[in-house]
């Protein structure tokens, strides 16, 4: 286990304690149901590698939020062997979050605690601070592979 993963699973222990302690406080959910899971026509292209992909954002205000940020020129890296990551240079508004389910590969996401983004190529689980932002429109090979890359995101318009 790395020093990363440990910390990570320490602020996901915390954040879930604060949870049960104050339900609906934690994360600003404020008692609001999920962030909404439907596509607008809020679209975006990810470039890295020499790859490009496109993603459809969800009508929520983390991923309003994100897009208000666009362009970004971030840097994309490996974890847990089943996402990539790119910290953004400020925190994304977490008003509304939620729990989610069908969480699957092509899901774009915001890790609240650490306010990195999380671009999944395989299987994984809702956790606490999480928020789907949108999905990939069609493949997320690019995704697969392993290394450190300059990354850039921008709107299409």
């Amino acid at each position: 286990m790395t020093k990363r993963q440990l910390s990570r699973r320490t602020l996901l222990r915390v954040a879930l304690a604060q949870a049960a302690v104050l339900p609906g406080q934690a994360f600003g959910q404020q008692g609001a149901g999920p962030a909404s899971q439907q596509p607008t026509d809020m679209k975006i292209r990810i470039s890295f590698n020499g790859q490009t992909m496109t993603a459809t954002l969800y009508d929520n205000p983390s991923a309003r939020d994100f897009y208000s940020m666009l362009p970004l020129d971030l840097t994309i890296d490996n974890y847990a062997g089943n996402e990539k990551i790119a910290y953004l240079p400020r925190k994304l508004t977490v008003q509304g979050s939620g729990p989610f389910g069908d969480e699957r590969p092509g899901d774009l996401c915001y890790f609240a605690p650490w306010g990195n983004l999380a671009l999944f190529y395989a299987g994984y689980r809702w956790s606490t601070g999480l928020i789907r932002l949108g999905r990939f429109d069609g493949g997320f090979e690019p995704l697969l592979a392993r290394g450190n890359f300059p990354l850039r995101i921008e709107p299409i318009r």
